[in-house]
């Protein structure tokens, strides 16, 4: 995500007048704590960013594998030792180093 002057996001209920600087603000946000390559739920995103709406943690962490935001890679699994039974999963973001936009 570094290095990009203005994200793309999109959408049927986007509006970029009403929308792009808030999603902006939270994709720095998330990326800033993500960036480090560190296992997460989305409860402990939450926590470091501050976004209270899991939904919106994990629609910026599909942004960031979209070709416009640098085609990062973001890692989902079961948290290791949480009951299945719980869903408990974690996220990791691997930037992607190899093109102008990572």
């Amino acid at each position: 995500m570094t290095g990009q002057a203005e994200l793309d996001f999109s959408g049927a209920t986007y509006d970029p007048e009403l929308d792009r600087e808030r999603l902006g603000a939270q994709a720095r946000k998330v990326w800033d704590v993500m960036e480090d390559g560190t296992w997460r739920t989305l409860d402990e995103l939450q926590d470091a960013t501050g976004i209270r709406s899991h939904a919106s943690l994990s629609a910026r962490l599909r942004d960031f594998r979209k070709e416009a935001f640098g085609r990062h890679t973001v890692t989902r699994r079961r948290r290791p030792g949480v009951d299945p039974e719980e869903g408990a999963f974690e996220y990791q973001l691997v930037p992607n180093t190899g093109g102008s936009n990572g």
